[in-house]
């Protein structure tokens, strides 16, 4: 089989017949030669790790600090001259120091490599017309695999098929809601936030189920060139330049001083062996031995400190630079947010808090079959209603034609139909509406109200979805779409990502501190907005994705001190930023 054409970056596009021709993948998957082939010629699906070095090249770069650099030659000094007490304490002082820097630094990256090796993922992939399972690095451009609610996505790929498959990929695009993916084309300039056909390495299968076809890995996927990034050596911090600074003015101010001393010697005639002697004593004794142990007892105590509270400091210079920032930028969901969806408000058509409404909802989605969807878990979740009472006769499915879902129940006799959707398409079948123990026309003013309503409610970042119901004959015992008609609107269930308990407290103390919090999101603005009221986070400028795409980095580093909230921004310019 040939190997697999170059593919787009925006693989999303292509139709996917053709996306599986260029790929030379057949629909029984692929078979154990060929896979290894791609292997060799892809290599393993894994991030590009960095280029790690022995732990005695890790030690040694320790010594390159010029302030250890001077001790170190005071030392060597001492001990060429005789002088055994300043020899044996310097480099005992340095070589205390060095280890203990090293120590701290080569313990947490050792307790970061044990948790990577402790996520060992294996994936279900179709090869030769067989399921198996393999480890997710040994999946290559061409396989097909198939996934399940709690899977992760092993690689990029396109969706072959899907049943209600919801996947959460906020660790990519910082979208709260999970969202839908379908095996269909999308509109010619859809980007990777609005690829619903596609799947990226690292998002998460919420519910659902569904095949993907393989397409980049490891390193080309949109996750592996952000860790790309990632892995280039870090620059300097502004502690670490600090201190090479003042050490390198120490061996400027220790040159100058002993060849003065040497200098005015000489014009007065002294012994060279003598004066030479004396400003070896004095480079030693200008030389602060005890500085880089004090810097680093106190930098690990700090680091200890943070162990504590359950944080990995890799690099101790982190600990001060921690201590000394005065902006900060940070993401949204997950962060500032509890990191999944809740019903927040449960209103009527008036937009009065109405238990009826979440009655409604709760028993649409007790009642339905099939794979619920987050929104469903999030209505189940937020309380419990007693539905003995309540015995099923019919459904009529979700659809994305319909957008929306219906259950016919009957209780004591009575037969009703509850229909949960969207509100745009519920509303449009509806023809009276609830208020209180009324059930008034919905005419055009009413109707008008409570679109109005459903806009408010959008705009404050909420997910909406319209709930609705009627009457049907007691001996009716089928339910289809067309008895989706003549409905009575009783309200809206609003949906939301919530802010932590936590957060608010946590930006109070950062402003009394000092420091500006800015929020860097993939969200959309108008959540993020409301995140930012709830929090009590000051908007006093807001940039978009698009924005900043169009601006050069001149342009926009003249913005973003001014901006507190980014909104739809991509990882790559959350770098930039």
């Amino acid at each position: 089989m040939p190997a697999p054409d170059p593919l787009p970056p925006d693989f999303w596009q292509p139709p996917l017949a053709e996306l599986q021709a260029r790929l030379g993948s057949p629909p029984e998957g692929l078979s154990e030669e060929e896979a290894d082939n791609r292997r060799r010629t892809f290599g393993p699906n894994l991030l590009r790790p960095r280029a790690e070095r022995t732990w005695v090249l890790q030690f040694l770069a320790h010594f390159r600090n010029p302030l250890v650099l001077v001790l170190l030659a005071a030392s060597a000094i001492a001990g060429v001259l005789g002088d055994t007490k300043s020899f044996v304490v310097i480099s005992v002082i340095v070589m205390m120091s060095v280890t203990l820097d090293f120590f701290q630094e080569f313990r947490a990256s050792r307790a970061v490599e044990k948790l990577r090796h402790t996520v060992a993922l294996r994936a279900a992939v179709i090869r030769g017309g067989q399921a198996r399972e393999i480890p997710v690095s040994a999946l290559v451009p061409g396989d097909v695999v198939t996934l399940a609610a709690g899977d992760l996505a092993p690689a990029d790929g396109r969706v072959l098929d899907a049943r209600d498959l919801f996947v959460n990929q906020a660790l990519l695009t910082g979208e709260s809601y999970p969202v839908e993916k379908r095996a269909q084309d999308v509109l010619p300039d859809a980007d990777m936030t609005s690829a619903t056909n596609a799947l990226f390495l690292g998002t998460s299968v919420i519910s659902g189920a569904g095949r993907m076809l393989i397409v980049r890995t490891g390193a080309a996927t949109a996750l592996g060139q952000i860790a790309d990034t990632l892995t280039q050596r870090p620059q300097a911090t502004a502690f670490e330049r600090g201190t090479q600074a003042f050490g390198a003015l120490i061996l400027r101010l220790t040159v100058i001083l002993v060849l003065t001393v040497l200098l005015i010697n000489a014009a007065f005639h002294r012994p060279l062996f003598e004066s030479f002697l004396f400003a070896v004593a004095l480079a030693v004794g200008l030389t602060p031995e005890l500085l880089p142990m004090v810097l680093s007892v106190t930098l690990s105590q700090g680091a200890m400190r943070l162990a504590r509270r359950r944080v990995i400091v890799k690099r101790l210079s982190a600990v001060q630079e921690l201590g000394g920032i005065d902006v900060l930028c940070t993401d949204k969901t997950g962060t500032l947010t509890e990191g999944h969806i809740r019903l927040e408000r449960h209103v009527d058509a008036l937009g009065r808090d109405s238990e009826r409404v979440l009655e409604l909802a709760y028993l649409n989605s007790q009642f339905e079959t099939g794979i619920r969807s987050p929104l469903d878990e999030a209505i189940l979740a937020h309380t419990h209603i007693d539905v003995g009472a309540w015995r099923k006769i019919d459904e009529v499915p979700f659809d994305f034609e319909r957008r929306r879902v219906s259950v016919l129940l009957e209780r004591g006799g009575a037969r009703s139909l509850f229909v949960k959707g969207s509100p745009e398409d519920v509303l449009r079948l509806c023809t009276r509406y609830e208020d209180a123990e009324a059930q008034p026309s919905l005419d055009a003013a009413a109707r008008e109200r409570i679109l109005a309503l459903f806009a408010e409610l959008s705009r404050d970042g909420f997910r909406v979805l319209g709930i609705a119901w009627r009457q049907v004959p007691p001996q009716q015992d089928h339910a289809v779409v067309t008895d989706e008609s003549e409905l009575v609107f009783c309200g809206f269930a609003a949906f939301l990502d919530p802010p932590k308990a936590s957060a608010a407290p946590a930006l109070a103390a950062l402003a009394a501190g000092g420091v500006a919090v800015k929020i860097v999101s993939g969200d959309n603005e108008l959540v993020a907005r409301y995140i930012c009221d709830k929090l009590g986070v000051p908007i006093t400028g807001v940039l978009n994705g698009s924005d900043i795409q169009a601006m050069s980095d001149p342009a926009l580093h003249a913005q973003v001190e001014r901006v507190t909230l980014f909104c739809r921004v991509t990882p790559a310019q959350k770098t930039r930023i």
